[in-house]
């Protein structure tokens, strides 16, 4: 082995000694460090029942994620009752969609502007109806006269004054409750 800290000309001053011996010693080491790490850069190939096995221990893997992050609890069936689904006219002619999926209780398809969530409902203190894609941060409130779409991380509102035809005959049935009442609000 080399002595880093032996002279390495007996007539160079030692300022520049010491910086030939730190040159010296990057050099050996930038030389040896890439057979190092050369070594273990290449990951070993599987073989093609191994990787089949990988990739089918992923996907239940995958399917267990969904399935255990999407249980819905009784409550949240029982909301799921009052949801209203299909297309609502939203401001700026905007339409958002909400649809029950296909053999999966409780849990909802959320289409805006070609995008699509997949939403369950959550349980709220107000009694609104809060739907919710937890992955995405996406929020969808019903109260009885109108809905909104929410992003909760931004926490913005995407779109507003939604209404389904059963938000609007509310809306309509208070409003001429109200021309009846001499315009007092009932």
């Amino acid at each position: 082995m080399i002595n880093p800290f032996a002279p390495i000309a007996p007539t160079m001053p030692r300022t520049m000694a010491v910086g030939c011996r730190h040159a010296a010693c990057a050099i050996a080491l930038l030389t040896v460090m890439p057979l190092a790490w050369g070594a273990d850069a290449q990951p070993k190939p599987l073989s093609p029942a191994a990787n089949k096995q990988q990739r089918e221990d992923r996907a239940k893997g995958l399917a267990l994620g969904q399935e255990t992050a999407q249980r819905v609890s009784e409550t949240q069936l029982r909301i799921a009752d009052r949801v209203l689904t299909g297309d609502a006219a939203c401001e700026f002619n905007q339409t958002v969609s909400v649809l029950p999926l296909e053999g999966q209780p409780g849990h909802f398809r959320l289409t805006h502007k070609n995008v699509s969530y997949t939403v369950i409902p959550e349980e709220t203190t107000s009694g609104a109806i809060r739907l919710e894609d937890k992955k995405a941060g996406i929020v969808w409130l019903q109260i009885p006269s109108k809905s909104m779409l929410m992003n909760a991380r931004a926490g913005q509102r995407m779109v507003d004054g939604c209404m389904h035809a059963e938000q609007r005959a509310a809306v309509t049935a208070v409003e001429k409750a109200g021309a009846a009442t001499g315009g007092r609000k009932p």
